[in-house]
């Protein structure tokens, strides 16, 4: 079985071919990112119409993933972002009965922004008994690089694993993975600190997970792709607006798929940081909205499983 036919069984259809491109040419993948902030190219209306058209209608399964606990910040701006934030986070989407992922970084790190800074510490008690909390009530994990710091001060480069080899790449997330295991946590998805990585690396990725995700920045990098899609021994799972972002937007995005009885997996990334600035209203007014459709990740992952081992 091709990826396209795979690609296809996952999103729900019962036979024929989602087509799974190469990555483009840069000047093509610079392009499309061009076209996505113009309003050219979107998710609603570019990628997902031809997936539509091919699977039952019904209720969308949403996978929500929140970038990131700890929040990149939280060494600096503890009181801010820090355990107190994540927890009201937390609170919000476990009353709202709200299946999700956490994408976990393995450590806090001071000034993460900085590629000429160091120092940080690893998680404390508290911040681990909120993991377990987490897994307690079903919050699934992604391993959110190694420490979350950038390795170019450019915010349009930032990225922990941008211009290494892939040896250096494989070196990195396998130090992350270590400290996670430490803790208990053995994910079976990546996600990549700022959406960054090179076309090299989704073999490293999808050697040593499951699921590697992406977003509006992964465009320039390895170009504009469907997800969930099967591609190289791995599912890769980007995310773009107007599902990635906040959860005062995100809303009458949901709205519009569950009236057009979309009925196949759409990813949808939240932040932490952004929703505590409102200090979390939004959110609890998105959790009530989506809590109908949103999907365990063990429920995808099991997918995963089934049409991987069709192949």
């Amino acid at each position: 079985m091709t990826d396209a036919e795979r690609t296809a069984r996952l999103a729900g259809a019962d036979r024929g071919e989602i087509v799974v491109r190469p990555v483009p040419a840069a000047w093509h993948r610079a392009a499309q990112r061009a076209a996505m902030k113009a309003g050219l190219l979107t998710y609603e209306r570019t990628l997902l119409p031809p997936v539509a058209r091919r699977v039952p209608s019904g209720a969308p399964r949403l996978l929500i993933r929140v970038d990131e606990f700890p929040d990149y910040s939280a060494y600096d701006e503890y009181e801010r972002h820090g355990l107190a934030a994540s927890t009201r986070f937390h609170d919000v989407m476990a009353e709202a009965g709200v299946p999700h992922l956490i994408a976990v970084v393995p450590q806090l790190t001071h000034r993460a922004l900085d590629p000429g800074a160091d120092g940080g510490r690893p998680l404390n008690g508290d911040e681990r008994a909120l993991l377990e909390r987490m897994a307690g009530d079903g919050v699934e994990f992604a391993q959110h690089g190694t420490t979350h710091r950038t390795r170019h001060a450019d915010p349009r480069r930032r990225s922990e694993l941008v211009g290494l080899s892939p040896a250096e790449a494989a070196a990195v997330v396998d130090a992350g993975r270590a400290t996670l295991r430490e803790l208990g946590i053995v994910p079976r998805v990546f996600v990549p600190p700022f959406n960054r990585f090179d076309p090299e690396h989704y073999s490293v990725l999808a050697e040593r997970f499951a699921v590697v995700c992406g977003g509006p920045e992964s465009v320039p990098r390895i170009g504009l792709h469907y997800g969930p899609q099967w591609r190289d021994g791995a599912v890769y799972l980007p995310c773009y607006p107007p599902f990635y972002g906040r959860a005062r937007d995100i809303v009458g995005a949901v709205k519009r798929l569950v009236d057009a009885g979309i009925g196949t997996w759409v990813p949808i990334v939240l932040h932490m940081s952004w929703e505590a600035e409102d200090e979390f209203a939004a959110l609890r007014r998105f959790a009530q909205t989506v809590a109908p459709y949103a999907t365990p990740w063990a429920d995808f992952l099991a997918a995963v499983d089934r049409t991987g081992a069709a192949a």
